[in-house]
């Protein structure tokens, strides 16, 4: 009888059932024994029955025949709750199943335990909602996970799972697995079906898995990705990524080191230790340094607006009297976009989109690879909104029922100087920015490998105060399989653990 859930990666319980070492329904029960005993908070939803049955009629001759996984609240299994992490859709129950997750259980032969926790309709990098509560990080518990795919990096951390489905439009893969010390992949924008349902808007979104290795998310896209005639910007699957991994020859290849972009302000400690992880990478793999800058503005604020805009649509004629069960940010958020997003703001985000694409061109030009931080500091405290130690306009609007009364009147007044004055949205948007840089730092680093629609990774890099922090690698377009290689020299060369040490010190790895 297995009494605690494999603490190695995937790959290798895959290989343990097909030896006999293991079998998909003892691994189960101890994963849901686990998940039971756990305060991580990392799910929101369990399916005993459904996923007990899966393992028993488990193929584990599948590349992940038989492993219990995390599914992200965002992704849709039918019959399941399909939530999107807000109290306004508590009762909606999925229609369908997604097109990836299709995959990943069906083709792959992964066994779907349940949904983890997620950010509000993956709108901010925290992993707290009204919905769920707090989710925590297994490194520390009271630190955030990250978002939008906390729970998912949370439950693979933590030694629960194995692997987990996760989703990036803006860094919601990146993020939490650089403050939970694991390898987040994004692949090139259309790597991974977004079907049935694909929305172009906002353009950014790319769905892959929070690993605890390298061959881990390889055989996820040999799995997930590909073609689906009902996303029109899905892409081709070339195959043979676990396969092909370490076939690029690095030697040679040209690597930034800009620990900073987009004027993101890091912690003490962390460019440190990304210039000293970023040094061991270029040694061990004999990458050539190159000196040049990378002068980007900072999308957070605009792109943010535009998505939120787009929020309103899904909240239909819920919208504005479901507020109150919305998290303060994201119903701040929605009078903000809905009083200050105009024609003249999506101009100037467009704007700042084709500067940022040329910008990354040119900089792809000259170099193979950049290399910077993920986050701009380990993981801060799980009830934190943001990342910004000090008060910001938003915690003084969320504070009191006057104060929230208040915003919303400033708002609709704006909302009809907007009307007469359209270029005083950007204006007030720009100068908030200006005052508190912190409210986009979260996702400054990362942002720009969504609009611009390259692949990056998140590499675990070691510590800071005793917390994880990631080194960020970024290529060009479809250079997916190069990054792969990237990553995989690091591991092999430095390694991470695979779970956080409180796991490992409580239970000896693949026990």
């Amino acid at each position: 009888m297995t009494d605690t859930p494999w603490l190695d990666d995937a790959c290798s319980l895959v290989d343990a059932f097909r030896s006999g070492e293991r079998s998909p329904a003892e691994e189960l029960a101890a994963t849901l024994a686990a998940i039971e005993r756990s305060d991580l908070n990392c799910f929101s939803f369990l399916d005993p029955e459904r996923a007990m049955d899966a393992a028993h009629h488990a193929d584990v001759s599948k590349p992940f025949g038989g492993v219990p996984v995390g599914i992200k609240e965002l992704d849709q299994i039918q019959g399941w709750p399909d939530t999107a992490a807000s109290l306004v859709f508590a009762d909606r129950i999925a229609t369908y199943t997604g097109e990836a997750v299709r995959r990943f259980t069906e083709e792959g032969g992964a066994v779907a335990v349940g949904l983890t926790t997620a950010s509000e309709f993956g709108g901010l990098n925290v992993s707290i909602t009204k919905l769920n509560g707090i989710c925590h990080n297994p490194w520390q518990h009271g630190r955030t996970a990250g978002g939008s795919s906390g729970g998912s990096a949370s439950a693979v951390a933590g030694g629960l799972v194995s692997i987990a489905s996760g989703g990036d439009g803006g860094g919601s893969i990146r993020i939490p697995a650089g403050y939970c010390g694991l390898f987040g992949m994004k692949g090139t924008y259309g790597r991974i079906s977004r079907g049935p349902h694909a929305n172009f808007r906002p353009g950014t979104v790319v769905l892959g898995c929070l690993a605890r290795s390298v061959r881990d998310a390889a055989r996820h896209f040999d799995v997930c990705a590909g073609v689906d005639p009902r996303d029109p910007w899905s892409l081709p699957n070339p195959g043979n990524w676990e396969a092909g991994l370490a076939s690029t020859d690095l030697a040679g290849k040209r690597v930034a080191i800009l620990p900073s972009i987009a004027n993101v302000r890091l912690e003490e400690g962390v460019e440190e230790r990304i210039r000293a992880a970023a040094g061991e990478l270029v040694a061990s793999t004999g990458m050539v340094e190159v000196d040049l800058s990378l002068e980007l503005p900072n999308l957070a604020a605009q792109w943010a607006m535009g998505n939120l805009s787009t929020l309103l649509a899904e909240l239909g004629d819920r919208w504005p009297a479901c507020a109150p069960e919305l998290t303060d940010e994201i119903a701040l958020g929605c009078r903000m976009a809905e009083s200050l997003y105009n024609l003249n703001l999506a101009a100037v985000a467009e704007r700042h989109r084709l500067e940022a694409n040329a910008a990354m061109a040119q900089v792809f030009e000259q170099v193979d690879f950049v290399i910077c931080a993920t986050n701009p500091g380990p993981a801060f405290a799980a009830e934190a909104p943001t990342s910004s130690p000090t008060v910001t306009f938003v915690d003084r609007a969320r504070a009191h029922p006057a104060t929230k009364t208040a915003f919303r009147g400033t708002m609709a007044t704006l909302r009809v100087l907007n009307g007469f004055f359209p270029k005083m949205s950007n204006h007030l948007i720009e100068a908030v920015v200006e005052r508190m840089p912190d409210l986009v730092t979260m996702g400054g680093l990362t942002i720009i490998s969504n609009i611009y629609g390259n692949p990056a990774c998140s590499i675990p890099a070691g510590t800071v105060r005793g917390l994880p922090v990631g080194l960020q690698v970024l290529a060009r377009h479809h250079r997916d399989a190069e990054l792969f290689d990237v990553a995989l020299a690091y591991e092999r060369e430095v390694g991470w653990p695979k779970v956080a040490p409180p796991v490992t010190a409580a239970t000896p790895v693949g026990a």
